[in-house]
């Protein structure tokens, strides 16, 4: 009995060959750099709330994703093997021996099952949408390695050789920076047409900035009409110090508060690389100094944000609407 239970196990282990695993981690390396690339030109048309990298610091960055991205990317390609890919192989190896049906739609089928389990886990403990793009392409996230794995069998079977791990990650490489190439040109070129619209914030007026507006650590400023204002844990500039410093503090009470629709009291608005932007200025008058709040978001979830600190790494704090 142990030696028939002991062939079974070593059967099912067959599914996990070490050449499919690099394959199915590659695959999956590709089509994680594809989806970055996707997601990084998704945010040409959005609002960078006044940060972002400049000079050497997106040199620097450039210089970090070309050094770590690779490793990165084959290590979550490898996770994903084994945590989507080789077990649903697996499990369709030992349900192909009880049940009739092709080998390969049991493991698309149980790939699917394994995906659908992590994308509700995901949902779970990241906060996913249950509908987003996000969950969707992570329940599907299986089938392209499940694909490539049956093709290589396939070509075994008609007298192949398994495939090369060198081979496979170089040509995995090449793929993944070809397709990253393409997606940020078409974006590039799609925000030069106008095909992905550039951000514009909406211009609101006094009467539609007064309301309740709520950020983290229990942050409430209220602007009531007439320039009165209420503040309750609401990040502002500190009295001492430059607009470069991360610090701030938290301020309560009672305050006056006024739009600007020239940006004229915007600290940052005399940089090199600045606009102009409406905001709301938030004065209290023994906590803290004069805080700029930047409009942002758009006409039906607007939003003020303020950027504490230097642009290429501040502290960003946002307010919506409560």
């Amino acid at each position: 009995m142990r030696s028939a239970n002991s062939g079974r196990l070593t059967r099912a282990r067959s599914a996990w060959t070490g050449a499919e695993v690099h394959l199915a981690a590659a695959v999956c390396a590709t089509q994680c750099a594809v989806a970055l690339a996707v997601r990084w030109v998704g945010t040409f048309g959005d609002d960078d709330h006044g940060a972002g990298l400049g000079g050497g610091f997106a040199a620097v960055g450039l210089l970090c994703v070309l050094v770590f991205g690779p490793p990165l990317l084959a290590a979550l390609g490898l996770l994903h093997a084994v945590t989507f890919t080789m077990p649903a192989a697996t499990l369709a190896r030992l349900a192909r021996r009880r049940a009739p049906g092709p080998e390969g739609a049991w493991h698309l089928g149980f790939v699917l099952l394994l995906g659908t389990f992590w994308t509700a886990l995901a949902v779970l403990l990241l906060g996913l949408g249950p509908t987003g793009a996000g969950a969707l392409a992570l329940a599907v996230s299986g089938v392209p390695p499940v694909l490539a794995a049956a093709g290589a069998r396939w070509r075994q079977r008609s007298g192949g050789h398994p495939p090369d791990r060198g081979r496979v990650w170089f040509r995995s490489a090449l793929v993944a920076l070809g397709a990253c190439v393409l997606v940020v040109a078409a974006g590039t070129v799609g925000l030069a047409t106008g095909l992905i619209q550039e951000y514009e914030p909406p211009k609101l007026g006094a009467d539609q900035l007064t309301g309740v507006w709520r950020g983290d650590h229990g942050a409430v400023l209220r602007l009531r009409a007439g320039g009165g204002a209420e503040l309750s844990s609401v990040p502002a500039q500190p009295e001492f110090g430059d607009v470069t410093t991360k610090e701030f503090t938290r301020c309560d009470g009672a305050a006056t508060w006024f739009l600007d629709t020239a940006g004229r009291y915007d600290p940052y608005a005399d940089g090199p690389d600045s606009e102009r932007r409406d905001g709301v200025v938030v004065r209290v008058g023994d906590c803290g100094h004069d805080t700029y709040w930047t409009i942002g978001g758009t006409d039906t979830h607007p939003e003020l944000f303020v950027l504490f600190g230097d642009p290429d790494a501040g502290d960003l704090r946002i307010l919506r609407r409560g």
